[in-house]
C-alpha cells in the first residue's frame, strides 16, 4: 500500500513539472517527447537570443573603445546564408565600399541590400556564398571579415584626420 501511494506521489509530481515545463516554453503539445522536444528547442532559441545579445554588447563596447566612429556588427545564418547588419549613428563615408571588398574577397553573392548612408550607416544584406568558392563558411568567418573591414575603414580615417 505504501509502495503505491509513493508511485503515485511520484506520479503527481513529474505531472506537475511537465506541466510547469509546457507552460514555460509555450507548448500546446500534450506527449511528454512532444513537451521535451518544444522545451529543447525553446533552450536553444535562447541560447541563441543570449548569444547574439552578448555579441552586441561587445561589439558596442569594443567599437566605442577602439575608434570615434562607433560601429554595430551582426551576422545571422539564414537558410540560405547570411544577413549581415553594420549600423552607425554616423554617416560613414567609404564603409561601403570596404564592406563590398571583404564581401568579395569571401566570394559572397549579395541576394538582397538596404543601404542608408545619409545621417547614419545603415547597411542590411542578405548574402550567399558563390558556387565557385571551394570553402566552407560560417557567421563567424563573416563576421571577422567584415569586422576587419570596418577596422580597415576606421583606420583610413584616422590617417586622414
Amino acid at each position: 500500500m505504501k509502495n503505491i501511494v509513493s508511485r503515485e506521489r511520484k506520479k503527481a509530481s513529474s505531472y506537475k513539472k511537465l506541466q510547469m515545463l509546457r507552460s514555460i516554453t509555450n507548448s500546446h503539445a500534450h506527449r511528454k517527447t512532444s513537451i521535451i522536444l518544444d522545451a529543447t528547442k525553446y533552450i536553444e532559441e535562447m541560447k541563441q537570443r543570449v548569444e547574439r545579445i552578448n555579441q552586441d554588447i561587445a561589439m558596442a563596447q569594443n567599437s566605442t573603445c577602439q575608434n570615434s566612429y562607433p560601429v554595430q556588427l551582426r551576422v545571422e545564418v539564414q537558410d540560405q546564408g547570411f544577413l549581415i547588419k553594420v549600423f552607425s549613428q554616423r554617416c560613414c563615408r567609404g564603409l561601403l565600399v570596404f564592406i563590398l571588398e571583404a564581401f568579395e574577397e569571401l566570394v559572397l553573392d549579395v541576394l538582397q541590400a538596404r543601404v542608408s548612408c545619409s545621417e547614419c550607416f545603415l547597411l542590411e544584406a542578405v548574402a550567399v556564398k558563390d558556387d565557385q568558392g571551394s570553402e566552407c563558411l560560417d557567421a563567424q568567418d563573416v563576421k571577422r571579415a567584415v569586422s576587419q573591414a570596418i577596422q580597415n575603414w576606421s583606420t583610413q580615417v584616422n590617417e586622414q584626420q
